[in-house]
């Protein structure tokens, strides 16, 4: 399979055509470090001060390397096709041949790493919900307040929990209009070509 990476993505790498190859493995540990424990601004900042460059642009490049072992390892690309991958990018060979080996070496730790990521999001187990409705209060003797509360029970793993969420009918119907939507949006062709890429 053939790795394919947006224009935004193939963006935010060029920047590393423009700096040295040390410069790239430090990125690319930078990047592993960030897929370990998450991105650490302190760090985006000390690599721009060094470089003379924006922060936003070290940590761009950082998260398109971030993108490309992720999106590779979770396909497990061959080394052909990730050589193929990086070769677009116009990288020079130096650059290539330690991208390739970050990624053998780290392929394994890095889907390990994004099952975790996976498993650690609850799941939807049931729901519970009832109306309210206020009809009077000491000031106002008629009046009518509806309130729907909803109890979401979760499950995580081995761990089971619970959220209570109120709103109003008309935030209600909003939020169903709006889900209704979206369900519609994934049925759509152009949705349906996205997601046979992605798989």
């Amino acid at each position: 399979m053939m790795l394919v990476l947006s224009q935004d993505q193939k963006d935010h790498l060029s920047f590393l055509q423009t700096v040295d190859p040390s410069v790239v493995e430090e990125f690319g540990h930078i990047a592993l470090e960030s897929l370990r424990r998450g991105s650490s601004p302190k760090i985006y900042e000390s690599a721009a001060k060094k470089l003379f460059v924006p922060m936003e642009m070290v940590q761009h490049g950082v998260e398109g390397l971030v993108f490309l072992l992720m999106e590779s390892s979770k396909h497990m690309i061959s080394e052909v096709n990730f050589l193929d991958c990086v070769l677009v990018l116009g990288f020079s060979e130096e650059v290539n041949r330690f991208l390739l080996k970050l990624y053998q070496e780290h392929q394994g730790q890095i889907r390990t790493i994004m099952k975790q990521l996976i498993c650690s999001q609850p799941t939807y187990q049931n729901l519970e919900w009832r109306l309210d409705v206020q009809l009077a209060s000491r000031l106002l003797r008629q009046q009518i307040v509806p309130t729907v509360v909803t109890r979401l029970f979760l499950t995580s793993g081995t761990d089971s929990s619970s959220r209570v969420l109120q709103t109003d009918p008309r935030t209600l119907l909003h939020i169903i209009y709006t889900l209704e939507a979206a369900l519609a949006a994934v049925k759509t062709s152009h949705t349906r070509r996205i997601l046979r890429n992605i798989k």
